[in-house]
């Protein structure tokens, strides 16, 4: 296929879509190459989907998108092995169209987003693996595939394909991810009735409910724990740190992990009875501000997990990806109305429209984050346990006054952290958030 392009992105996932369909839909020649057998068979998990990212590149995506519950509560859980304190947060404003968030079932929204890139006119390929990218000296100008029956060319290539992006690490864009920089999460999605659904969460139809969890549910390794409520099943699921599992002395899997925590007192009846026919594990990026590579050079950008924009602070990794997607293809578009070539200058506001987003402002704020979780276990460990055990005693009707039951809570938390560390503590917490 000797044939020049427009584009190219190499991915069919939220960030590789929202390139093609954004390119397509200005009358750009685009080709899209897929590795999996359609778009969305190598996601089986679910997600939870901002309405604002996709809405600014579908507007009317509500009609037919495959949407499982709008969201209208989002609870905040700390857990010890026995107990867990939360705080809920529930507004009939959510419950108002035009609706903020929804979970969704990943190879049900990739397949149908693709469908709409088709639709705006761009050619998909599936099956198909990239080998390579060809260069002219240090520009890029097409790919190499095992299927294509020769080299495609492109003005410019897109690399949407993931966290671990070997065509990426292959051209010398950006080094061998690190273990300290990604998390291994594995999902399950568990089958039940509707009506079961919504009984248990305090729910009505099409409405929805996501739930995170800290503390004991990772053994004192960085990462957290989530359930969230689809149509007609749960997806549950915990992660942490690739580093952490390597050095971790319990040896735990993550998959004796999720299962530790679908087990929890606070869990079980939740999810009782749930029919589990999915399961999926994949890498996240969480190394955050510092561990993003360039992202753009002559004739390629790099968008969505391939560029590692997600980090522990920032859940919406699909919407972020989705954006970086098509700010990559609205600065492809400016250029070509320009007359410009796809130079590493040209190129360039890409990454000055990311900094003048909400992705590089809200990595910059949290850009502490990674650094302060990793050097502080106490987090996982230490606080869950100290705070369940204060609510305990408190609410506890035993003959013993309020007064010495606080200072008996205040006791325990200066036996474990000392006034030293609990000061340094939330000072870390300030700096990490401020």
């Amino acid at each position: 296929m000797a044939e020049q392009f427009d584009a190219i992105v190499v991915g069919a996932g939220p960030s590789g879509n929202a390139a093609a369909y954004t390119l397509a839909k200005a009358g750009l020649k685009v080709l899209q190459i897929e590795r999996g057998e359609y778009p969305g068979s190598k996601n089986v998990q679910g997600a939870i989907l901002y309405s604002d990212a996709l809405e600014k590149i579908i507007p009317d995506f509500r009609e037919d998108a495959p949407l499982e519950r709008h969201i209208i509560e989002q609870r905040m859980w700390m857990l010890d092995d026995r107990s867990f304190v939360g705080s809920h947060f529930r507004s009939e404003d959510y419950n108002q169209p035009p609706y903020n968030r929804y979970t969704i079932i990943r190879a049900q929204f990739d397949k149908w987003f693709s469908s709409k890139v088709r639709e705006a006119g761009a050619l998909l390929i599936c099956e198909t693996t990239v080998e390579q990218l060809l260069q002219d000296g240090d520009k890029v100008v097409g790919v190499r595939c095992d299927r294509l029956g020769g080299d495609v060319f492109a003005d410019v290539v897109i690399l949407a394909d993931g966290v671990n992006s070997t065509l990426a690490r292959k051209a010398g864009f950006h080094p061998d991810i690190q273990a300290k920089d990604v998390a291994l999460a594995v999902k399950e999605i568990l089958f039940m009735p509707e009506e079961v659904i919504q009984q248990r969460f305090n729910i009505g139809e099409n409405e929805g409910v996501v739930i995170e969890l800290m503390g004991s549910v990772t053994e004192g390794m960085v990462g957290t724990g989530f359930l969230y409520t689809n149509k007609d099943s749960l997806t549950i699921g915990v992660g942490c740190m690739l580093s952490d599992f390597k050095a971790n002395p319990l040896r735990t899997t993550p998959y004796d992990l999720l299962d530790k925590l679908k087990k929890h007192p606070a869990i079980a009846p939740l999810i009782a009875g749930g029919e589990m026919k999915e399961y999926a594990a994949h890498l996240i990026p969480e190394g955050g501000f510092h561990a993003i590579p360039k992202v753009y050079g002559d004739g390629w950008m790099i968008v969505g997990d391939s560029g590692g924009f997600v980090n522990a602070a920032h859940r919406e990794g699909s919407n972020l990806a989705m954006t970086t997607g098509r700010l990559a293809a609205e600065t492809v578009i400016h250029a070509k109305a320009a007359g410009q070539a796809m130079t590493a200058r040209t190129l360039s506001a890409y990454k000055a429209a990311l900094d003048a987003s909400f992705v590089m402002k809200d990595l910059k704020k949290y850009r502490n984050m990674p650094d302060v979780l990793h050097a502080s276990p106490q987090f996982f460990t230490t606080y869950p346990d100290l705070v369940t055990g204060a609510m305990k005693k408190l609410f506890t009707v035993d003959g013993v006054d309020k007064l010495t039951k606080e200072k008996e809570i205040m006791g325990s938390f200066k036996a474990a952290r000392k006034w030293t560390g609990l000061v340094g503590d939330a000072f870390k917490l300030w700096r990490a958030v401020r």
